[in-house]
Protein backbone atom coordinates (compact mmCIF):
# COMPACT_ATOMS: atom_id res chain seq x y z
CA UNK A 1 0.00 0.00 0.00
CA UNK A 2 1.15 3.53 -0.62
CA UNK A 3 1.69 5.96 2.23
CA UNK A 4 -1.62 7.84 2.02
CA UNK A 5 -4.01 5.01 1.31
CA UNK A 6 -2.38 2.50 3.64
CA UNK A 7 -2.27 4.81 6.64
CA UNK A 8 -5.08 7.27 6.15
CA UNK A 9 -7.90 5.43 4.48
CA UNK A 10 -7.48 1.67 4.43
CA UNK A 11 -9.62 1.54 7.56
CA UNK A 12 -11.21 4.96 7.51
CA UNK A 13 -8.70 6.88 9.59
CA UNK A 14 -8.31 10.44 10.76
CA UNK A 15 -6.19 13.49 10.13
CA UNK A 16 -5.63 16.15 12.80
CA UNK A 17 -4.05 19.56 12.21
CA UNK A 18 -3.08 21.99 14.97
CA UNK A 19 -2.06 25.61 14.45
CA UNK A 20 0.61 27.67 16.14
CA UNK A 21 2.10 31.14 15.66
CA UNK A 22 4.20 31.52 12.54
CA UNK A 23 1.80 29.96 10.03
CA UNK A 24 3.15 30.59 6.53
CA UNK A 25 1.03 31.25 3.47
CA UNK A 26 1.55 31.42 -0.26
CA UNK A 27 -0.65 34.52 -0.34
CA UNK A 28 -1.99 37.02 2.17
CA UNK A 29 -5.57 36.02 1.35
CA UNK A 30 -6.35 32.50 2.64
CA UNK A 31 -8.33 30.12 0.48
CA UNK A 32 -11.76 29.20 1.75
CA UNK A 33 -11.84 31.75 4.57
CA UNK A 34 -9.59 32.72 7.46
CA UNK A 35 -8.45 30.18 10.06
CA UNK A 36 -6.47 32.73 12.10
CA UNK A 37 -8.41 32.03 15.32
CA UNK A 38 -8.35 28.25 14.94
CA UNK A 39 -5.85 26.33 17.07
CA UNK A 40 -6.52 22.94 15.47
CA UNK A 41 -8.31 21.15 12.66
CA UNK A 42 -9.48 17.53 12.80
CA UNK A 43 -10.24 15.57 9.64
CA UNK A 44 -12.19 12.46 10.60
CA UNK A 45 -14.41 9.67 9.30
CA UNK A 46 -16.25 6.72 10.82
CA UNK A 47 -15.86 4.60 7.67
CA UNK A 48 -14.04 1.27 7.92
CA UNK A 49 -14.61 0.07 4.33
CA UNK A 50 -12.62 0.54 1.14
CA UNK A 51 -14.90 2.36 -1.34
CA UNK A 52 -13.98 2.16 -5.03
CA UNK A 53 -17.29 3.21 -6.63
CA UNK A 54 -17.71 7.01 -6.90
CA UNK A 55 -21.50 6.49 -6.91
CA UNK A 56 -21.51 4.52 -3.65
CA UNK A 57 -24.37 5.70 -1.42
CA UNK A 58 -22.01 6.03 1.55
CA UNK A 59 -20.32 8.95 -0.22
CA UNK A 60 -23.57 10.92 0.09
CA UNK A 61 -23.70 10.58 3.88
CA UNK A 62 -23.61 14.00 5.58
CA UNK A 63 -22.09 12.38 8.72
CA UNK A 64 -24.29 14.45 11.04
CA UNK A 65 -24.35 11.87 13.82
CA UNK A 66 -20.60 11.44 13.51
CA UNK A 67 -20.29 15.23 13.68
CA UNK A 68 -22.05 15.27 17.06
CA UNK A 69 -20.06 12.33 18.41
CA UNK A 70 -16.66 13.77 17.50
CA UNK A 71 -17.61 17.12 19.05
CA UNK A 72 -18.50 15.30 22.26
CA UNK A 73 -15.13 13.52 22.28
CA UNK A 74 -13.24 16.76 21.70
CA UNK A 75 -15.13 18.60 24.42
CA UNK A 76 -14.89 15.70 26.87
CA UNK A 77 -11.11 15.92 26.54
CA UNK A 78 -10.90 19.61 27.40
CA UNK A 79 -10.87 21.22 23.95
CA UNK A 80 -13.52 23.27 22.14
CA UNK A 81 -15.00 22.71 18.70
CA UNK A 82 -15.69 25.31 16.03
CA UNK A 83 -17.17 24.84 12.58
CA UNK A 84 -17.42 21.49 10.80
CA UNK A 85 -16.95 21.02 7.04
CA UNK A 86 -18.00 18.03 4.93
CA UNK A 87 -15.21 16.61 2.73
CA UNK A 88 -14.96 14.34 -0.32
CA UNK A 89 -11.67 12.42 -0.39
CA UNK A 90 -10.09 10.77 -3.44
CA UNK A 91 -7.07 8.48 -2.95
CA UNK A 92 -4.95 6.02 -4.87
CA UNK A 93 -4.63 2.40 -3.73
CA UNK A 94 -1.39 0.73 -4.81
CA UNK A 95 -2.84 -2.65 -3.85
CA UNK A 96 -6.05 -2.23 -5.85
CA UNK A 97 -4.39 -0.20 -8.63
CA UNK A 98 -7.31 2.21 -8.66
CA UNK A 99 -8.73 5.23 -6.89
CA UNK A 100 -10.68 4.94 -3.66
CA UNK A 101 -13.12 7.38 -2.07
CA UNK A 102 -13.93 8.66 1.42
CA UNK A 103 -16.55 10.92 3.04
CA UNK A 104 -15.22 12.76 6.10
CA UNK A 105 -15.56 15.94 8.10
CA UNK A 106 -13.14 18.70 9.04
CA UNK A 107 -13.56 20.08 12.57
CA UNK A 108 -12.07 23.34 13.82
CA UNK A 109 -10.80 22.89 17.39
CA UNK A 110 -9.64 25.47 19.94
CA UNK A 111 -7.84 25.37 23.30
CA UNK A 112 -5.89 22.16 22.76
CA UNK A 113 -2.23 21.27 23.28
CA UNK A 114 -0.08 18.94 21.19
CA UNK A 115 -0.42 16.26 23.86
CA UNK A 116 -4.16 16.85 23.94
CA UNK A 117 -4.40 16.38 20.17
CA UNK A 118 -2.45 13.14 20.39
CA UNK A 119 -4.81 11.86 23.08
CA UNK A 120 -7.96 12.89 21.21
CA UNK A 121 -6.66 11.22 18.05
CA UNK A 122 -6.03 8.00 19.96
CA UNK A 123 -9.50 8.07 21.51
CA UNK A 124 -11.14 8.50 18.11
CA UNK A 125 -8.90 5.83 16.58
CA UNK A 126 -10.02 3.30 19.16
CA UNK A 127 -13.70 4.26 19.20
CA UNK A 128 -14.07 4.07 15.41
CA UNK A 129 -11.76 1.08 14.92
CA UNK A 130 -9.17 2.92 12.84
CA UNK A 131 -5.77 1.47 11.89
CA UNK A 132 -3.95 4.71 12.65
CA UNK A 133 -4.42 8.47 12.98
CA UNK A 134 -2.33 11.24 11.44
CA UNK A 135 -1.82 14.42 13.45
CA UNK A 136 -0.46 17.64 11.93
CA UNK A 137 0.75 20.42 14.26
CA UNK A 138 1.14 23.77 12.52
CA UNK A 139 4.55 25.26 13.25
CA UNK A 140 6.76 28.06 11.93
CA UNK A 141 8.36 27.19 8.61
CA UNK A 142 11.85 27.24 10.17
CA UNK A 143 10.98 25.09 13.20
CA UNK A 144 13.30 22.06 13.55
CA UNK A 145 10.17 19.94 14.04
CA UNK A 146 8.57 20.99 10.75
CA UNK A 147 8.43 18.05 8.33
CA UNK A 148 5.19 18.49 6.38
CA UNK A 149 2.84 20.97 4.73
CA UNK A 150 -0.92 21.54 4.71
CA UNK A 151 -2.00 22.97 1.34
CA UNK A 152 -5.45 24.47 0.74
CA UNK A 153 -6.63 25.98 -2.54
CA UNK A 154 -10.00 26.88 -4.10
CA UNK A 155 -11.51 25.74 -7.38
CA UNK A 156 -11.07 21.94 -7.32
CA UNK A 157 -13.67 19.19 -7.84
CA UNK A 158 -13.49 15.53 -6.76
CA UNK A 159 -13.63 14.56 -10.44
CA UNK A 160 -10.64 16.75 -11.25
CA UNK A 161 -8.75 15.27 -8.30
CA UNK A 162 -9.59 11.76 -9.51
CA UNK A 163 -8.45 12.46 -13.07
CA UNK A 164 -5.21 14.10 -11.92
CA UNK A 165 -4.33 11.10 -9.77
CA UNK A 166 -5.01 8.66 -12.59
CA UNK A 167 -2.89 10.68 -15.03
CA UNK A 168 0.07 11.31 -12.71
CA UNK A 169 1.66 8.06 -11.42
CA UNK A 170 4.42 9.88 -9.52
CA UNK A 171 2.01 12.12 -7.61
CA UNK A 172 -0.43 9.32 -6.85
CA UNK A 173 2.34 7.08 -5.48
CA UNK A 174 4.03 9.81 -3.41
CA UNK A 175 1.07 11.96 -2.33
CA UNK A 176 -1.64 9.32 -2.48
CA UNK A 177 -4.54 11.77 -2.90
CA UNK A 178 -6.36 14.49 -1.05
CA UNK A 179 -9.76 15.90 -0.11
CA UNK A 180 -12.11 18.53 -1.51
CA UNK A 181 -14.69 20.43 0.52
CA UNK A 182 -18.15 19.27 -0.54
CA UNK A 183 -19.73 22.73 -0.48
CA UNK A 184 -17.22 25.03 -2.16
CA UNK A 185 -14.56 22.87 -3.85
CA UNK A 186 -11.53 23.73 -1.74
CA UNK A 187 -8.59 21.33 -2.09
CA UNK A 188 -6.99 20.08 1.15
CA UNK A 189 -3.69 18.25 0.72
CA UNK A 190 -1.22 17.23 3.46
CA UNK A 191 2.19 16.19 2.17
CA UNK A 192 5.73 15.63 3.47
CA UNK A 193 7.83 18.79 3.32
CA UNK A 194 10.22 17.08 0.90
CA UNK A 195 7.29 16.60 -1.50
CA UNK A 196 6.28 20.29 -1.60
CA UNK A 197 7.64 20.78 -5.17
CA UNK A 198 5.71 17.69 -6.29
CA UNK A 199 2.57 18.90 -4.50
CA UNK A 200 2.88 22.29 -6.20
CA UNK A 201 3.20 20.63 -9.60
CA UNK A 202 0.23 18.38 -8.85
CA UNK A 203 -1.84 21.42 -7.80
CA UNK A 204 -0.99 23.05 -11.13
CA UNK A 205 -2.29 19.94 -12.91
CA UNK A 206 -5.54 20.49 -10.98
CA UNK A 207 -5.72 24.04 -12.33
CA UNK A 208 -4.86 25.64 -8.98
CA UNK A 209 -3.61 29.23 -9.02
CA UNK A 210 -0.69 28.94 -6.59
CA UNK A 211 -1.05 32.63 -5.70
CA UNK A 212 -4.44 31.79 -4.19
CA UNK A 213 -3.20 28.71 -2.35
CA UNK A 214 -2.53 28.69 1.38
CA UNK A 215 0.44 26.67 2.65
CA UNK A 216 0.87 25.91 6.35
CA UNK A 217 3.98 24.24 7.69
CA UNK A 218 4.08 21.79 10.57
CA UNK A 219 4.89 18.35 11.98
CA UNK A 220 2.92 15.24 11.16
CA UNK A 221 2.63 12.26 13.50
CA UNK A 222 0.98 8.90 12.93
CA UNK A 223 -0.91 7.78 16.03
CA UNK A 224 -1.66 4.08 16.16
Amino acid sequence: MNRRFGILFAAGTLTVAATATGTATATASPAGGSHAAVTAEIFATDNTAVITDPDDARLKDSLRRFDREVREIVQANGARTGRSTLLDGVFWSSDLKQTTYERSREFDVNHVSADGLHHIADVIRKQYKQESVLTFRHLPRDSPQTNAVDIEAPGVTPRALHDALVEDPVARDELGGGSVTARDGRLILIAPLADLPLAKRFAARLGVDWKKAKVRYGAEEFVG
